[in-house]
Order: structure tokens, then sequence, then C-alpha cells
């Protein structure tokens, strides 16, 4: 089966306020919505509610203390260091981008600009006066060129950015009335025009579109911006595509850059140093912890201590969860005496004769994998286990659903040291912070955390709490393609 192509557009409509827009007929922006979410963006505090800095925070995914952009005179940038994503794909993965626009310092190399420094393809049209009827006829044209390039597959576009200014412009000179509306209205017709430029393309079946539908910052009723005002700094996002559901808790312009670079499956380099977080992204490998998370041996585990240090205090106990024999046996020493060695033997022996006779996968588990399968995601399993209790583990659950595993011993530490997750993604040639680990026991997250993944918990025994790149989940059962792509952000 042939993986589908990944592709982006980004529709930057400038100034549109989220309280007039959510009170207007805009059918398309509304089908965006309906299948993902439309959510407010504020302006960050330290961001001029221009269009210079919020677009230059849109398409580079950092702030301005980076971008160095503070108006809508880009003089004294830093896009060299920080480029727009169309650039910095093009430029630095060979991607084929597109960047369509009528606002001159996005494109053009006066002031300071262009924004957008060297994206593969571009059209620019200049309006002819700075007048709604002028902006609106320039949107026009804008939207006439890139639905053309859109519906045409043979230029293989990875991401596309398409401008439309008239609202904005429209505000400016008329206030947020009659014509601001009307302005607004136009623009989603456009919008709807594009999507269906994307939906009549020839390979359209054989790609994945994500939509990203942002503007930069507001205005007051008179018609201007720039201040601090709730009407200013409010923003929105519509989004939709694999993996997007409802919307995020907060959502920062600077997100959608990481969210372009999220969808089409690119990793960001660390270098980027970027100030955005994606909201849905395809993990590049999934990393499982075995026991209490794909299956139930935590019980077995517990009572096999229990066998052997039956004066062990519970809260003792449960810190056992996620440790290997060896560590276990070094902490219950003190319980019941004896040689440390032979005590890890006998708790392994009678572990690995319990697992053989009674493992059983826990609920969701099976299903998970075959998901992870079908959408061709390499999966690893992490244990903390020894070696014959993975494989003895492996024979119930099929050792061809992994493309590698890690058990105890075959590290230089196991957990709550990062190195089996580490070791994990080296194998599989993946960078652990695109990967997301499935863990059960605070023991695991710690592991899997330290190497820098993403962490799905399913905790077992112990509570584990939600924190940042850490989704936390009853259980296995119901996870779909839009759970994976979310979990962790």
């Amino acid at each position: 089966m042939t993986r589908p192509a990944d592709r982006v557009l980004v529709v930057g409509i400038d100034g549109v306020r989220l309280d007039v827009l959510r009170r207007l007929p805009t059918p398309h922006l509304d089908a965006v919505a309906a299948n993902g979410f439309l959510t407010p963006v504020e302006v960050d505090a330290d961001t001029p509610t221009m269009s210079g800095p919020c677009w230059a925070t849109v398409v580079t995914g950092v702030g301005p203390a980076k971008h160095g952009v503070w108006s809508n005179d880009l003089t004294g940038h830093r896009l060299d260091v920080f480029p727009d994503f169309a650039t910095r794909l093009a430029v630095q993965d060979g991607r084929r981008t597109f960047v369509a626009a009528g606002w001159q310092p996005l494109m053009q190399a006066r002031d300071g600009g262009p924004l957008f420094r060297a994206p593969s393809r571009s059209v620019y049209v200049s309006p002819t006066a700075d007048t709604p009827e002028a902006w609106d006829y320039c949107d026009e044209q804008i939207t006439e060129a890139a639905a053309r390039v859109l519906a045409n597959d043979t230029d293989d576009l990875a991401v596309s950015f398409v401008y439309l200014g008239a609202p904005d412009e429209t505000a400016h000179i008329l206030g947020c009335g009659e014509a601001y509306e009307t302005a607004i209205r136009q623009a989603d017709a456009r919008l709807g025009r594009l999507l269906a430029a994307v939906r009549s393309r020839p390979s359209y079946r054989d790609e994945r579109w994500t939509v990203l539908v942002v503007t930069d910052h507001g205005h007051v009723d008179a018609g201007g911006h720039g201040g601090r005002t709730q009407e200013e700094r409010t923003a929105w996002l519509a989004a939709s595509g694999p993996g997007m559901g409802s919307a995020p808790r907060a959502v920062r312009h600077a997100d959608v850059a990481a969210q372009v670079f999220a969808s089409l499956g690119r990793h960001p380099d660390r270098h980027w140093t970027l100030d955005g977080r994606p909201f849905a992204a395809p993990p590049h490998a999934v990393l499982l912890d075995m026991d209490g998370t794909l299956v139930d041996t935590e019980s077995l585990w517990l009572r096999t201590v229990r066998e052997v240090a039956p004066r062990i205090e519970v809260d003792d106990l449960f810190q056992l969860l996620g440790r290997s024999a060896a560590e276990a046996a070094a902490h219950v020493h003190r319980f019941t005496g004896g040689d440390v060695q032979e005590l890890a033997a006998e708790l392994e022996a009678r572990f690995l004769k319990a697992v053989q006779q009674e493992a059983t996968p826990m609920p969701g588990a099976l299903e998970l994998l075959d998901l992870l399968r079908e959408s061709g995601i390499p999966t690893a399993l992490v244990s903390a286990s020894s070696r014959p209790v993975v494989d003895a583990v492996l024979t119930s659950l099929g050792a061809d659903r992994f493309r590698t595993t890690v058990a105890e011993g075959e590290t230089p530490r196991t957990k709550p040291s990062a190195d089996p997750y580490l070791a994990a993604a080296r194998t599989l040639g993946m960078d652990p912070a695109a990967c997301l680990a499935v863990e059960d026991s605070p023991t695991g997250v710690a592991a899997a955390e330290a190497a820098g993944c993403r962490v799905l918990a399913v905790p077992s025994y112990v509570p584990i709490q939600p924190g940042p790149r850490r989704t936390v989940r009853r259980d296995l059962k119901g996870i779909g393609r839009q759970e994976l792509w979310t979990a962790g952000l």
C-alpha cells in the first residue's frame, strides 16, 4: 500500500476580528472547523498587534525576539537565521513550496522585505492603490492564480501559503462595519475556491491535506490596530487534517509553522529553536513498555514480590513497578535478608513462570499494535524485564509486531534511566523527540521523558499526572489516529 503524500495549505486572511467572524455566514471556514477546530489565538504580550511581526511569527515559528520583525518595516530582521517555513523546506529539504500574496513586505525586497525569502514558486500581484476596491481586486487575482497552481498536481507542492489582505485594508479605511463584513464574506468565498482547487487535483485521493486558516490580529471598531485592546489582540486559527480534533487548550501564532512541519512529517532540528509546538503530529515511531502497558503482568510482578518478601509495605511494593528483578532484590533485601543475587534469581524465576502461564494482553493493546502496523509507524518494545520474560511475552503478542526490542541488561542502565529508550530510538534511526513512548508507571515515564520522548501514560497502580509533552489516559482502548497524533503535545 502506497503511503499518501502529505500536503499543507495555509491561508492567511489579514485583520479579521473573531467576534465579527462568529456572527457572519462563512460556510467554507465553517467546513474547515467542522473537520477540526476553530480557536482563538491571543497575540503574545511582547508582539505588536501589527501585520509585520504577527505574520513573521506565523511563518517562522518564533517570536519577534528571535526573528527581529517589530513593525511593518522589516529592516533589522533575522530571517536569515529564522526563515519562513516555505524557504526552510525549499532550501534545506528540497521540498516544493508556493507563496501567493499581494502585500509588498511579504514578497518584495523593499523596506527590509521580503518575509518569504526563497520559496520554490511565488505569485505577487500588487494592488494598484491602498483602497478597499483595489485590494479586493488584488485578492481576486491572487485567488485565481493560486487556484490554478493548487489544482495542478504536477508541481508536487508540499506546502502553499496564500495571503488575502482586503478585510484588513477595508477596516483601516471604513472601520469594522458593513463593508468590512462584506470583505470577510468575500475572503471566505475565496477560501472556498482554493479548497475546491485542492479537491479537483487528479492526485487528491492519494494525498493527505492539512488546511490551516489564520488571521494576524483584530481591529478596534474605528478600524485601527497596533494597541493592546482585546479586539486587537485576539486572532484565530481554523485547522483540519490528519489527527485534528478538538481545539488544544491554547494555540499561539508560532504554532502554525510548527504544525506545517509536523503535518509534513518533518521533525524540527533542535538548532532551529522554534517557539511553537504542533497540535497534531504523527509520531515517527512508537516505543512501548511491556509490563502493565501491553500485557497484564504488573499484578503478577507484585504478587511475586509479595511471595518472596511477605513483610514488604504497600508503598515500598508499588515503588518496584517498572523496576528490574535486580533492583527489586536490592530494595526488598532489608525485609528478607539473605544473598541479594539469590533473591534476584528467585524473583526472576517466579515471575517468568507466572508470565508464561498467566500473562494476557491489556485491553486495547492488540488493537493499538494493529493500528500502528496499518499506519506504517515503526514500533519498539522497551522493557525493564529480562530477555527470557520479554521473549515469553513476545510469543503471545507476536515478535513480528516490533522492529526491535530492548530488555533489562541490554543497555548500560535500565529504567528510570533514559538508556533503554535512547537505544530503541537509535536502532530505529529516529530522533527520540519525534517518538511517542507508551508507559504505565512513573519509573517508565521518567525514563521516556529523560530520553526526550513524547509520552502517553496509561497508569496501572500508581497515579500519573498530565504534564508537558505527557498525555494521560485510563487505558489503551479506543485509541485511534487522532489520539496518537495529539498524545504528548
